[in-house]
């Protein structure tokens, strides 16, 4: 099994996309870095109300995590026979990047600030795909929920370990998201713009956990 399909590393990432999800909803104008599904409700709303400024507001993000996504998959085109480096650990110093400007950038600065969380959490959801095997999303909460509650039904109606092992990561993987939004609606509180670094230094343990992993194979 891949480093990129453990659950201690999904965990850490789930754990991350939660608190920047609290980090740009809390410091940065009430927008949802990674829950777009709310961000096209609000942007509908604010167009169909004739309030553009309002709806591009949340139309913007939503463009950025598409650009994530595919920026995301053509690297994963170009650079997945190389053996130097993986290209999810290529993905994975981009957001490092990315999400440590982002804690550089004051409030006046707070629309292209969550374009830039949408385009790094797109680029995470789009890299990051399975947890020892099932499909999964690391960065939001309902297809997980959908899977997991249905792998339940499957344990109880057949009584089948594999669908309860399975529905339990699922669940795991929300409960550390659920988590991580916790921490960092808290922390938000007490280091403002800078919150985001957090998701920086964990996804550099990430990256240290596949280094590793690969050097002890």
């Amino acid at each position: 099994m891949q480093t990129s399909e453990s659950f201690a590393l999904s965990a850490l990432l789930s754990f991350s996309g939660g608190l920047q999800d609290a980090y740009t909803y809390n410091i940065r104008g009430k927008v949802f870095a990674n829950a777009q599904t709310g961000n096209v409700v609000l942007m509908s709303q604010s167009f169909m109300l004739g309030e553009t400024a309002k709806g591009l507001h949340y139309m913007c993000p939503l463009a950025a995590f598409a650009l994530g996504i595919f920026i995301a998959e053509r690297i994963e085109n170009r650079y997945k026979d190389i053996r130097s480096m993986h290209w999810r650990q290529i993905i994975i110093i981009i957001e490092m990047i990315v999400l440590a400007a982002v804690g550089l950038m004051p409030s006046e600065l707070d629309m292209p600030a969550n374009m830039l969380v949408s385009f790094a959490c797109a680029m995470q959801v789009q890299t990051f795909r399975t947890v020892r095997g099932y499909g999964y999303a690391s960065t939001m909460c309902i297809g997980n929920l959908r899977s997991g509650t249905e792998s339940f039904s499957q344990y109880l109606r057949e009584k089948n370990r594999d669908a309860l092992f399975k529905s339990l990561h699922f669940f795991g993987i929300i409960l550390f998201f659920a988590v991580g939004a916790g921490f960092g609606g808290v922390v938000s509180s007490m280091f403002g713009i800078r919150t985001i670094w957090i998701s920086v230094a964990l996804l550099l343990l990430s990256a240290v956990m596949m280094i590793q992993k690969k050097t002890n194979i």
